[in-house]
């Protein structure tokens, strides 16, 4: 939440102990799934997303039901610890079939 509300996103927090329940509910692939799920303009983003995809994606409207960022790669926001290097990781997007496509990389 701190990260999307500093990007200037609106943020409501849902703490829930059954996240599995979530993932199914929005038809995220297992993959995918990392330790957060947001809904935002009925759109899911999954994991650590750069807010720069998740505004390219409002602004698209790419026929997709969500991207994601699966696992939490050290260098995706949120995600810096210190003494590591940043991993290369992808922001991909996904549809209700579960077919899944890059949208972005991160070297």
């Amino acid at each position: 939440g701190e990260y999307l509300e500093g990007k200037g996103f609106s943020v409501k927090e849902i703490e829930t102990e059954d996240m599995s329940a979530i993932k199914a509910e929005y038809s995220i692939p297992q993959e995918l799934t990392s330790c957060h799920t947001v809904i935002v303009d009925g759109y899911i983003v999954e994991g650590h997303v750069p807010a720069a995809e998740i505004r390219q994606m409002l602004s698209d409207r790419p026929a997709v039901i969500g991207i994601a960022v699966a696992g939490m790669p050290n260098g995706s926001p949120g995600m810096n610890i210190e003494g590591f290097d940043d991993e290369p990781f992808d922001v991909v997007a996904f549809n209700s079939a579960g077919e899944i496509e890059v949208y972005a990389s991160y070297q």
